[in-house]
């Protein structure tokens, strides 16, 4: 993973290291088992601290990660993107898959569901740009 995101050897010591943006390390982001779990604790973050309603919690996921407020299309595209995963999740029953290895998955389907479109939703702001370089 190093060797993806263009870390040098800890073999040696380097005074700066240079910031890179490459596809492949948006796919490793996107993919790796680790950055899937952060995003799961990032959801159930998201849904306990981030507000009733889904405009508030993407706020909410998108201050925690880009470390700004988010603007108008900023939440209108997360909100978009929640409301997509939910009905896919609930016409295609992909919560429980989603949410394996979750220390304590909710019991009801609705709350199953929810949590697992706001994964989704975490899973997208961990790979901002914004979020890796804060740039």
């Amino acid at each position: 993973m190093l060797t993806t995101f263009d870390a040098t050897s800890r073999e040696v010591c380097t005074i700066r290291r240079i910031r890179t943006n490459t596809p492949l390390q948006a796919l490793d982001l996107l993919n790796d088992p680790v950055f899937f779990e952060a995003a799961q604790a990032l959801a159930a973050r998201i849904v306990k601290e981030g507000g009733a309603d889904p405009r508030a919690r993407a706020g909410y996921g998108f201050r925690v990660c880009a470390a700004r407020r988010p603007s108008a299309g900023d939440l209108d595209d997360l909100v978009s993107l929640y409301e997509s995963e939910k009905v896919r999740i609930a016409r295609e029953g992909a919560a429980a898959k989603l949410l394996e290895g979750v220390a304590a998955p909710p019991s009801s389907d609705a709350e199953r569901n929810e949590l697992a479109a706001w994964t989704m939703v975490a899973n997208v702001l961990l790979n901002l740009d914004e979020t890796q370089t804060k740039e």
